[in-house]
């Protein structure tokens, strides 16, 4: 998650407004260690609001360079972006 906020250039505050959870969620999810640990619905909100800041999330056996998972920029349109940080 911070390798992904940092792309978009999102602190910790601002992806849980995007995301429409609590701040104290997102430090914990964050501070795990191994698995995030959280409900579904959670997780799916925070990934959600990384893929409309711009954030493409890279899964098991999906095209990467270096293979493996991760996260990188999307390719963006011209206006794919209006979301990031405001």
């Amino acid at each position: 998650m911070r390798a992904a906020r940092a792309l978009v250039g999102l602190d910790q505050k601002k992806l849980a407004a995007l995301a429409s959870v609590s701040l104290p969620t997102v430090q914990r999810m964050e501070a795990s260690d191994g698995v995030v640990r959280a409900t579904v619905d959670t997780l799916m909100k925070i990934v959600d609001a990384l893929e409309r800041a711009g954030v493409e999330l890279i899964g098991d056996n999906q095209p990467s360079n270096a293979g493996g998972r991760g996260v990188r920029l999307k390719e963006r349109s011209d206006n794919s972006r209006e979301i990031q940080t405001k």
